[in-house]
């Protein structure tokens, strides 16, 4: 029997088709809305280049109330590695919220995605983003939003889904640098992470999605050492306690799957040593990544509202 080139050898449910031939269709997370001035907030966005060799980019965030230097948010947006961009609309309505109402200047950084870019690429385009930062501010050519608004003895690193993943990565990074990279990491926001593991914890076991954490995993990085492999699960990870801050805030939701990945997270960072202040918080009646898509609800405010005291605890 001859196959077929629009034959689908691989589809990961609301990620990804993969055809006979090597094309592929991203099933979701790939429309895209313009930078400009958001009417309702009035904050302003736009896009740079932080690497035209690589296509690296991203996308800034300035609120409207800039009266003095702010805290600086670097965000990596969530998508298994696989969807979405900074440019993803629901990405973009997110940031001009959080902009808006934590009163801080954001820098989203719209990282290369698999297949076309398998993993470790994220972690390096967004590591070079964060190395891209400091560099605009008193240089020859400064950003002047960055340079002009931004205080980076007062950042902070914040992601969801996978880009949770990857703002941990970025965090031990920060704090196993010598000689440090130019910022002041002040926190990590972990939104909904995606962590996993080779052995099932908690509830994961009943839940049916189980198998589609570990088929994206493994589809985004072909070259992991599995499903322990200490970028998706911290507690495999031996530089876990450089995590460069001292202060961790984790949100997690009652039915999705990440839950309790979430709970051990804290468990696993007392146990490597790390010695700072760790808070997870838990969503009743919420499912995956629900401020994203959800905004307007009591939970999605009451979850910015939670962002926007952690980022300006320092300050109070």
């Amino acid at each position: 029997m001859h196959s077929s080139p629009d034959q689908i050898v691989k589809e990961i449910p609301g990620v990804i088709r993969v055809y006979e031939d090597g094309r592929f269709q991203k099933l979701a997370g790939t429309d895209v809305v313009p930078a400009g001035v958001d009417p309702s907030s009035g904050v302003q966005s736009k896009d740079v280049v932080i690497s035209p060799e690589s296509n690296l980019s991203a996308r800034l965030y300035l609120p409207k109330t800039t009266t003095k230097k702010l805290p600086l948010l670097i965000y990596f947006h969530g998508g298994g590695f696989i969807i979405n961009t900074a440019a993803s609309p629901h990405y973009h309505a997110f940031l001009n919220l959080i902009a808006a109402e934590s009163n801080v200047v954001i820098v989203s950084v719209d990282y290369r995605t698999a297949p076309e870019h398998p993993l470790p690429t994220c972690f390096e385009d967004s590591w070079e983003a964060i190395k891209w930062v400091p560099q605009q501010v008193n240089g020859n050519c400064p950003e002047p939003w960055l340079n002009d608004y931004a205080d980076l003895q007062n950042v902070f690193f914040a992601g969801d889904s996978a880009g949770a993943t990857i703002a941990n990565q970025m965090a031990i990074r920060v704090g196993s640098e010598n000689p440090r990279v130019g910022i002041n990491l002040q926190g990590l926001i972990l939104l909904h992470p995606y962590f996993w593991g080779e052995d099932r914890i908690g509830s994961e076991s009943e839940d049916p999605r189980k198998t589609l954490l570990g088929d994206m995993w493994i589809f985004a990085y072909p070259g992991t050492s599995g499903l322990d492999d200490p970028i998706i699960n911290p507690a495999m990870d031996p530089k876990l306690s450089d995590l460069g801050c001292s202060r961790v805030l984790v949100c997690v939701a009652e039915k999705d799957i990440g839950k309790d990945r979430g709970w051990y997270y804290k468990d696993v960072l007392g146990k490597k040593g790390w010695n700072g202040d760790i808070e997870v918080i838990e969503d009743k009646g919420e499912d995956h990544v629900f401020f994203v898509f959800y905004p307007s609800t009591v939970s999605a405010c009451t979850l910015r509202k939670r962002i926007c005291t952690f980022i300006n605890h320092v300050n109070n």
